[in-house]
């Protein structure tokens, strides 16, 4: 909700213009508002300044500030609060299946494949504020990390948790990763029910075969996404372990099943992308961000909170007040 300041009708500030007038006119006329007596001489009348006579041009700067009042009055001031709801008539439900294998630790994506695929994907996750998402996180197993939930708040929080760790068995199994991202999505009664699938290596590891989880996400009504993610050639790598725990990097080739994925993509009606950097795999999600559009329905709703009454009220009171002044205290000027 916001509010705004607003005249309605700002024409009338014009009126304005007519104050210099009747300044001018107050000036040459001031000396015909009071009685005047002609005598020969004032000789023998004792003189003095009335201070009553100096004050009395406040009786017109009254009756100025209260025209004034009533055309700011007419001018229709108001303050205007705006709140929007918005409803998601037609939901996505997304999963997310990541690849978490030693491998996603290569530095052809800076800082590694990881760390990159972590800040692209929560712009992602931000961008679908009316979807429920989750997270599926993949090595020679599978588990869910977070269920589908619309509380953007948890998954970017269950995503930046994601490391690689050496309790999930190491190697690749993209089969395992998908059937386990379906079965997340197959109770789901959202219009469209997407995963999106991002590996780095080749299917070497699992007992259930990606075309079998493939043909499980088309009877579902499961759309899959598949991400190849890593360089054309050669990447530095993980390849061994040094005695302080940290890994030591070599140059390996990458290895990527593009064929795979890309039969995974076309049974289930997504597209396959291939992200060789950090720029290339924002705008894949950004273009997959574009494909899997949520209807959304705006209602706006507008209050207004008129302010002309004070102004009025003030006008009236200044001219009251002038009136007052003018036939008690100045009434022997008139």
């Amino acid at each position: 909700m916001f509010s705004t300041f607003e005249f309605v009708n700002p024409e009338y500030f014009w009126l304005f213009l007519l104050l210099p007038l009747l300044l001018l006119w107050y000036f040459f006329k001031r000396k015909q508002q009071t009685a005047s007596l002609k005598i020969s001489s004032i000789k023998g009348f004792k003189t003095g300044k009335n201070w009553l006579a100096r004050l009395r041009p406040l009786l017109f700067i009254l009756r100025l500030l209260a025209v004034s009042a009533i055309i700011v009055a007419l001018a229709r001031p108001r303050f205007v609060d705006e709140s929007t709801r918005i409803k998601s008539t037609k939901g996505i439900d997304i999963v997310m299946a990541i690849d978490v294998s030693a491998s996603m630790l290569a530095r052809d994506l800076k800082p590694d494949r990881l760390q990159a695929l972590k800040q692209v994907a929560a712009r992602f996750i931000n961008g679908r504020p009316n979807d429920r998402i989750g997270l599926v996180e993949y090595a020679g197993e599978s588990y869910t990390k977070t269920p589908l939930t619309s509380d953007k708040t948890v998954v970017l929080s269950s995503l930046n948790s994601i490391e690689y760790n050496s309790v999930i068995e190491g190697g690749t199994a993209i089969g395992m990763g998908l059937a386990t991202a379906v079965n997340r999505l197959k109770e789901s009664t959202a219009k469209s029910k997407v995963i999106i699938l991002l590996t780095d290596g080749e299917n070497n590891s699992g007992f259930i075969d990606p075309k079998i989880a493939s043909e499980l996400a088309v009877e579902f009504g499961i759309k899959v996404y598949t991400i190849g993610l890593g360089t054309n050639g050669m990447a530095s790598s993980p390849i061994g372990i040094l005695p302080n725990g940290r890994f030591r990097y070599g140059n390996q080739p990458v290895k990527i099943d593009e064929a795979l994925l890309k039969e995974i993509a076309k049974i289930t009606g997504g597209q396959y992308f291939r992200a060789t950097s950090t720029t290339k795999l924002n705008e894949i999600y950004e273009e997959i961000n574009k494909l899997e559009k949520t209807d959304i329905e705006e209602f706006k709703y507008t209050s207004y909170e008129e302010q002309f009454r004070p102004w009025v009220i003030l006008g009236l009171c200044l001219l009251g007040f002038e009136l007052l002044l003018r036939y008690t205290v100045f009434r022997s000027f008139v």
